[in-house]
């Protein structure tokens, strides 16, 4: 009887083997027949390399990679000499369109940079993003700016010299510049001929004292320079300004004129959001130990970052007025930094200053980097008392020293909010 049933079974047998290869070699073909552009999709992504490798599957996917809308090359482990094959490779035999071009790497390319941009400036990408990072910087080519469809531009290490002729980008919304240099003009004019801006991000740069900001659009501003802004940007929501160089002393004739600009600056922000701002610039708002009237009243602003030092009594008196100017204030972050090391034997120290702070609507508050110093525990008590409806204080300890003394003293600090907790990391 089982001898009789063999052969059926082994029919059986080969009846699924047959289907599960039709049904292979089906699959197959529904991936080999996809429109170029799907198959372009499907390989944005793998890294550039491997979707070069597809190619050898079949003749089929012989040039799918060329239709990839998305590049993304990192030199990564490649011998220099390889990543520029690649890159060469890949910009001349690409036939579809370049959505988004992303690029980084560490080893040199000055001498192909030039070669690399003139390419990929005929496929008309939509986004950019170049982070070389070898010195010295790259020198951007007149035929980036010629680029009309570009929506997103990321340039990092790099000169900034706009060609004579400029017509701008007009559909650019987001504007990234990093470790650069240019000219006050230059930027001005780049800036100004991007009427759909709505993100610009300058950090870290030389060769700008003036920046001039028209943009009717932008919705965020990150500045980390030292560098005077002359803003016109009326849907402004959030800002982000930092410098790092302390300038004179109150008398001197620059600090006298640095009032005058932080003032206007901090006027032509009324409508933000949310502001992130140092210090250093706050520090020319005040004058003694009297909290400075501010230009404006921030009636929108609900979030607040704060690089301050304590130590300073003039950084701590003009942070107390731009927190009395924000009334619908939410959250709060500090940083405290440290620019001297002790507390100038004529000024008050914090705990001695008996003004009052209305921090009504103040829900959330950090203090990150906290080292345990008398100032910033005095800091901590007087937002305590500042905020009745405060529900969480988070308290980011980077203290070398014993911190259990320190901890009793913030458990014990009274609060005005009943449900205000203070949390305390490590």
């Amino acid at each position: 009887m089982l001898g009789q049933l063999n052969p059926d079974s082994e029919a059986m047998s080969t009846c699924k083997k047959a289907r599960a290869e039709s049904t292979s070699v089906v699959s197959s073909d529904r991936l080999s027949s996809l429109p170029p552009e799907i198959k372009g999709d499907i390989l944005s992504r793998l890294n550039v390399e491997e979707a070069v490798r597809t190619s050898t599957l079949s003749s089929t996917w012989r040039d799918a990679w060329t239709n990839m809308p998305k590049i993304f090359l990192r030199d990564g482990n490649f011998a220099r000499t390889k990543f520029v094959t690649l890159v060469d490779m890949v910009l001349s035999l690409h036939k579809g369109t370049v959505e988004k071009f992303d690029i980084s790497g560490s080893k040199p390319y000055h001498d192909e940079f030039g070669r690399w941009m003139l390419m990929l400036s005929r496929r008309s990408p939509r986004s950019i993003i170049i982070e070389l990072k070898s010195v010295p910087g790259y020198r951007i080519p007149s035929c980036l700016f010629s680029i009309g469809d570009l929506e997103n531009l990321h340039l990092q290490n790099c000169i900034i010299s706009l060609p004579r002729v400029f017509q701008g980008f007009k559909r650019l919304t987001r504007l990234r510049l990093n470790n650069f240099s240019s000219t006050d003009m230059d930027i001005q004019n780049l800036v100004s001929f991007c009427p759909a801006l709505r993100s610009l991000r300058l950090t870290y740069f030389e060769g700008i004292n003036h920046l001039t900001v028209q943009a009717p659009k932008l919705k965020l501003l990150y500045v980390i320079g030292d560098v005077e802004i002359n803003l016109d940007a009326p849907n402004l929501e959030v800002a982000l300004l930092m410098h790092h160089k302390a300038i004179a002393p109150h008398s001197d004739p620059i600090a006298l004129h640095k009032e005058s600009y932080v003032k206007q600056l901090l006027g032509s922000l009324s409508d933000i959001k949310s502001f992130a701002i140092s210090g250093f610039l706050l520090r020319y708002l005040s004058k003694g130990c009297i909290l400075t009237k501010l230009p404006a009243l921030f009636a929108r602003l609900e979030n607040i970052y704060l690089a301050i030092c304590f130590l300073d009594q003039r950084q701590f008196l003009a942070a107390c007025s731009l927190f009395q100017n924000a009334p619908n204030l939410k959250r709060l972050d500090v940083v405290p930094s440290h620019s001297s090391n002790t507390w100038d034997q004529d000024q008050a120290r914090i705990k001695e200053f008996t003004m009052q702070v209305q921090l009504d609507h103040l829900v959330t508050a950090s203090v990150q980097g906290f080292k345990g110093l008398d100032c910033e525990v005095d800091f901590v008590a007087k937002l305590l008392s500042w905020a009745p409806a405060l529900e969480e204080l988070k308290i980011e300890w980077k203290g070398k020293t014993e911190c259990s003394m320190v901890l009793a003293k913030l458990l014990a600090l009274p609060r005005v909010s009943p449900r205000a907790k203070v949390i305390v990391t490590f």
